[in-house]
């Protein structure tokens, strides 16, 4: 078989993209870019779009020439193809632990020395180990404290933590303290808007407390970012957070779209589907049944199956190969060889799966977008 297999190319009809197969309808994705931009103009914030969401050099460089100062990604080997696709500043928002992991993060910064590389600490032990790397390979990476906002995963839990995690950022000559991750990553899917703004108060409230002990301790903190597509606007809104990294609003998914709107925010499309074909169509005793090619190689299931994005039909299960389908209403008919469209449960995972991203305007491809940094998750 061709590994190399491109599921369409430029100027095919939606109908002639081979499946399963990742598709992006273009004027809802441009749509999103804009509307996200509008919405944060006027309050002094930068956007650093999370790229973990889509793994997309293409897509990146749309979110930047649409006025993203750069992305931020998760991982080390997630880093490299952004910035070799010339995405000149790049934050890992992690933890990088581990003498190798070190070595490869401080590599990457010497390889781009016209690029800003940055990543997350919590301990002291790393910093030291971190500006040793840096030191070896003569590489300069700036140095965010990471702070628990509330997530309970990583970060230091207190100003006085962060202040002495400061102190040993600043000692060494090869890191570039540049202040403060606060991101709230279990508020995004808190689904009332009150829940959510509660949780952004308390998280810009230690934020800002932890700015400015820094400050006192005469520490720079010039960034205070996190954010994401659930909150992005509190945290613009709080007067602490300078940068925002909302990564879904792009593509998003069915998760984001069971979040309480609130009606003064933007809402974003869906722009990203799951192509897939009727492989089989059965109508008997157990009802009316249509199976797609495209199942659990093909989307995650994380935050439940990908959903059909027509009406009529509900997912009766999921296997490796295969998502079937019952009739429950009106909706199409669908016939054998169909292309239908499913929303998938949750997009990181999902593009994670994929090779490409099929590019659609107006019924006809227009590009196909390598997913770059696929499998990039050491």
């Amino acid at each position: 078989m061709d590994k190399r297999w491109i599921p369409a190319r430029a100027g095919d009809a939606l109908a002639d993209i081979d499946t399963p197969a990742l598709i992006v309808d273009l004027d809802r994705f441009d749509a999103n870019i804009e509307r996200l931009m509008q919405s944060v103009a006027g309050c002094n914030v930068r956007v650093r779009p999370h790229a973990k969401s889509h793994k997309c050099v293409e897509i990146a460089r749309r979110q930047v020439a649409a006025g993203a100062i750069g992305v931020c990604v998760q991982k080390t080997s997630e880093a490299e193809p952004f910035l070799a696709g010339g995405i000149a500043d790049v934050l890992v928002t992690n933890e990088v632990v581990g003498a190798r992991k070190l070595a490869n993060l401080a590599a990457l910064a010497a390889r781009f020395p016209a690029a800003r590389v940055g990543v997350c600490v919590d301990d002291a032990s790393v910093v030291e180990l971190l500006g040793a790397a840096c030191d070896r390979a003569a590489a300069r990476v700036d140095v965010y404290i990471e702070l628990d906002v509330g997530h309970d995963r990583a970060g230091v839990a207190d100003p006085g933590a962060a202040v002495a995690l400061g102190r040993a950022v600043a000692a060494q000559p090869s890191l570039n303290l540049r202040g403060l991750q606060a991101y709230f990553g279990s508020a995004q899917h808190r689904r009332g808007v009150d829940e959510r703004r509660r949780a952004i108060e308390s998280a810009a409230a230690l934020a800002r407390a932890t700015r400015d002990a820094l400050a006192a301790a005469g520490l720079p903190c010039d960034t205070v970012t996190g954010a994401g597509t659930g909150t992005f606007l509190l945290e613009a809104a709080s007067g602490v957070y300078t940068e925002i990294q909302p990564g879904s609003y792009v593509l998003m998914d069915v998760d984001y779209a069971k979040n309480e709107q609130d009606p003064l925010w933007p809402r974003f499309d869906q722009s990203l589907f799951i192509l897939a074909t009727v492989m089989s169509r059965r109508h008997d005793a157990s009802g009316d049944r249509a199976t797609l090619d495209a199942g659990l190689k093909t989307f995650s299931t994380d935050s439940g199956p990908a959903q059909p994005a027509f009406a009529g039909w509900t997912v009766r299960g999921v296997s490796d190969e295969h998502t079937v389908l019952d009739r429950i209403g009106d909706g199409p008919a669908l016939a054998l060889g169909d292309k239908v469209r499913l929303v998938p449960g949750h997009i990181d995972p999902t593009v994670n799966l994929h090779e490409w991203i099929v590019a659609v305007r107006g019924g006809r491809v227009e590009a196909v977008w390598p997913v770059d940094a696929r499998g990039a998750v050491y």
